[in-house]
Order: structure tokens, then sequence, then C-alpha cells
């Protein structure tokens, strides 16, 4: 198998990437949202968090984006300006073979490259436990659990918050 390539997004990565978090949409729970936004969104949206210096990162093989990943604003008020939110999503056929890890790696690397002091991840589903030992073989430690605070594919969802520091 061909080597994982992590780079920093450009702007023709985004049709690939709303392709991606379009089927995390309609099929799963590691996003809350329910209608997937269009390309013109999620460019805005990674112009948004280029813009402002933090990090957004593909990771391809063969020329295929296979997985996508950022850290963007935590919350919008000041106070909250050295806290990012990471975010990472990867093909289903692409699971398993440790793209997410190499996306949030750079992540990381990159947020600790900056100015920031925290990152959070707010992970859909308490049963996630991919995503829950990602972060947490990634540093990040479980800091709390909100209960029954989604409700998608007809189902009360849980959030998990975990911290890691990133000085």
């Amino acid at each position: 198998m061909a080597e994982i390539n992590v780079r920093s997004a450009c702007e023709e990565d985004i049709p690939a990437a709303q392709a991606i978090f379009a089927h995390e949409v309609r099929h799963g729970l590691a996003t809350f949202e329910e209608v997937p936004p269009p390309v013109d969104v999620m460019v805005e949206r990674w112009r948004k968090v280029t813009e402002a210096g933090m990090p957004y990162v593909v990771a391809e093989r063969e020329g295929e984006i296979l997985g996508y990943a950022l850290a963007g604003v935590y919350r919008p008020r000041p106070a909250y300006r050295f806290t990012l939110e990471s975010s990472v999503y990867v093909k289903p056929k692409g699971r398993g073979q440790g793209i997410a890890r190499a996306l949030m790696a750079r992540v990381l690397t990159d947020g600790e490259a900056g100015e920031w002091e925290q990152m959070v991840a707010v992970i859909g589903d308490s049963g996630n436990a991919a995503s829950i030992g990602l972060h947490r073989a990634l540093g990040f430690e479980h800091v709390g659990t909100l209960q029954r605070v989604g409700f998608k594919f007809d189902r009360w969802v849980d959030t998990v918050i975990m911290q890691r520091s990133l000085t």
C-alpha cells in the first residue's frame, strides 16, 4: 500500500473533504449536523480556519483524499482565543489504517507551533470507541460527558469532551 501524505489543505481539496463530511453527516454520529453543507459553505469554513492561521490538513494516497482534520475556534468569545477545537474525518475505506492518527498528529504539531494553549475534542457519541481511543493515544484526557445532548437518527446521543495541552 502506498504511503499516506498529510499536508495543508488547499481550496481544490475542499470538494473531497465535503464528500467525506457529507457521508458522516448522513450516516454517522461524529457530527450533529443533519444536512450536509454544500461545497461553497465548506470552502468558507476552510477559509476562516486557514486565514486565522489555524491548521486544516488532508491525507492523500496516490492523489486521493482519504481524510481531513482541522483545529478551529473552540468558542467565539475572546476569552477562548487560545483554545482550539479539533475535528477529524476519514473515508470509510480509509479507516483503520492510521490515517486519523496521522491527521491529528499533524494538527497537534501545527497547534503546538502556534499561540494556542489547549485543544478540545468534542466527540459525538460516547460509543465512538475509535475516536475516543485515538484522542487518548494522542494525549487527550477525558474531562466530561454531556449526556443525551444531541438527537440524531431517532435517538439521543452523548458528547464526550476530551482536552490536551498544546504547551
